[in-house]
């Protein structure tokens, strides 16, 4: 992703990843691809929040 990763963005395209999984029939590759996707998403909007909560308890 070229542009810079925003909670609300990881957010949207976690919702995207999850609708794409409930609704479409996916081949192997593409749900190996979009299941890592997610993982990273998550990874990535749990160390956004544990900053934030250190961030507010600092205050």
């Amino acid at each position: 992703m070229n542009e810079e990763l925003t909670y609300q963005k990881a957010l949207e395209e976690l919702q995207n990843i999850q609708r794409d999984l409930q609704e479409n029939e996916v081949s192997l590759e593409e749900l190996v691809q979009k299941v890592h996707r997610a993982h990273e998403l998550v990874a990535w909007c749990e160390a956004r929040l544990t900053d934030t909560e250190r961030a507010i308890k600092n205050i």
